[in-house]
């Protein structure tokens, strides 16, 4: 019978005793979950902004390569399959310009296409491929002799290289044409070989054009 009397009182101021550990133990806790939660959100805080910063910059590289696309007259065709490759060796010499890049057959690759940068600027044009590698005539090469467009017209010329880090351009359809420092050319497609609308370079005075070089 004391059993039923004792142990429930017993219980009681158990509890009783040990309330203030408990609730203080409680409370340590709480205030742990308080403070981690405050740092995640800080953490999330942060990668928020970085990804905020990370967007906006993404807009101001779109809206320049629109007004820059738009300023080259330059339209780009998704419809052409690239392949990424690494130059693997600068074959460059007095009135030569060529080098290797690591693609080749096997991957797709054979003379006649175009090399670009990963700005869409034209590097070269294949000359040759094994399996694993091609070998690429570079615009410097005195080999070069492509059409090109004056941008934002319809003035057709020819650029041919010589050899030196700037090859030069003439032949104009347009007699009246006088090209001058900061004119832009952009391949154009008359020829039926290369593919249009991708940017070559930009004149340094009335033949003289600065051009990408693999070196």
């Amino acid at each position: 019978a004391m059993a039923h009397i004792v142990l429930p009182v017993v219980n009681a101021v158990g509890d009783f005793i040990t309330w203030p550990v408990r609730a203080g133990g409680n409370l340590v806790r709480n205030i742990r979950n308080i403070s981690n939660l405050e740092q995640e959100n800080e953490e999330l805080r942060t990668r928020l902004d970085m990804a905020l910063a990370n967007k906006n910059e993404c807009d101001v590289a779109l809206v320049e390569n629109q007004r820059l696309a738009h300023e080259l007259d330059i339209k780009r065709n998704t419809g052409y399959e690239t392949v990424v490759a690494d130059v693997i060796l600068d074959n460059t010499a007095i009135n030569h310009g060529t080098f290797l890049i690591d693609r080749g057959t096997h991957d797709g690759l054979k003379p006649g296409m175009v090399v670009v940068s990963f700005d869409n600027k034209m590097v070269g044009a294949i000359m040759d491929s094994g399996i694993h590698y091609s070998r690429v005539r570079a615009l410097t090469d005195s080999g070069t002799n492509i059409a090109v467009r004056v941008a934002g017209s319809d003035v057709y010329g020819f650029l041919h290289g010589n050899g030196s880090t700037n090859p030069t351009v003439g032949f104009f359809n347009d007699p009246k044409f006088q090209g001058g420092k900061g004119t832009k050319l952009i391949t154009s497609s008359i020829s039926g070989i290369l593919p249009p609308d991708i940017f070559v370079g930009t004149m340094q005075n009335k033949s003289d054009v600065n051009v990408l070089s693999p070196s």
